[in-house]
């Protein structure tokens, strides 16, 4: 049976993390040095960082804090954040990044997928996807939940497991920050259209929406969360005792 994964998220700003609801009223939370060590420290599977304005920005993402963050933890790193170009793979790649998160960069120039499955493989391309329900359909936004593409994101996210993404990460803006539960319909959504691994996040408000998560849908991959973890109001250790008490394998 395979292993689920409990990942922690640090949206950075500015050289900090922060947090909104629904991507929108972000506030300042922490150092991302400390608060990447305490979550390797914690038991966490991998560990996610996203340099949130670096699209919308339209500048390189920072790579000072990102080494930092990568010699403090052992365990594996997505890095996401104005990955426009196979240049920017490396230079993360090189920051100590396990692997890269492409989602603006993936809309404006779609073979970015392939050309980097292509020089580092497909299990170090992760398509991350801000999606929102518009007029009866998920919809693919881009700028960090600020721009409407238009795209489908269920076909969005086929073509891009077809170009060589070796996993998906779908943020549902709808749910984000709200804790009241994952978006189980859209994930599934997504469960049914793809064979790669498929991370959930936007929405868990406690322990019990990562166990719903995954006996409702035993194909996703890992449970992604911001909010909680940094305000403590749910303990890694605690999450994966639950999991496992609930028939769940987590990695104790």
């Amino acid at each position: 049976m395979i292993t689920k994964r409990i990942i922690p998220c640090l949206d950075v700003k500015d050289g900090r993390v922060v947090k909104g609801v629904n991507f929108l009223g972000l506030h300042d939370v922490s150092s991302p040095v400390s608060l990447a060590k305490y979550y390797s420290d914690s038991g966490a599977d991998e560990l996610v960082f996203y340099d949130i304005t670096a699209s919308a920005e339209g500048r390189a993402l920072f790579t000072d804090i990102l080494v930092e963050v990568a010699s403090t933890i052992f365990i594996p790193l997505t890095v996401g954040g104005g990955i426009n170009t196979v240049e920017d793979f490396d230079r993360v790649l090189k920051c100590g990044a396990d692997k890269v998160s492409v989602n603006s960069g993936a809309i404006r120039d779609p073979s970015l997928i392939a050309a980097a499955a292509k020089k580092y493989g497909d299990q170090c391309v992760v398509l991350s996807v801000d999606a929102k329900r518009v007029a009866g359909q998920y919809r693919v936004f881009a700028k960090g939940g600020r721009e409407d593409t238009g795209l489908d994101a269920i076909e969005w996210i086929k073509r891009g497991v077809q170009s060589g993404a070796g996993e998906i990460v779908l943020n549902s803006i709808d749910t984000d920050g709200v804790k009241g539960g994952f978006d189980l319909d859209m994930l599934a959504a997504v469960c049914d259209a793809v064979q790669v691994p498929v991370i959930a996040s936007g929405g868990a408000g406690g322990i019990d929406d990562f166990v719903r998560l995954f006996q409702a849908l035993p194909k996703v991959d890992a449970g992604l969360a911001a909010s909680i973890f940094h305000f403590g109001e749910v303990s890694i250790p605690n999450l994966k005792q639950a999991l496992h008490a609930q028939g769940i394998n987590v990695r104790l």
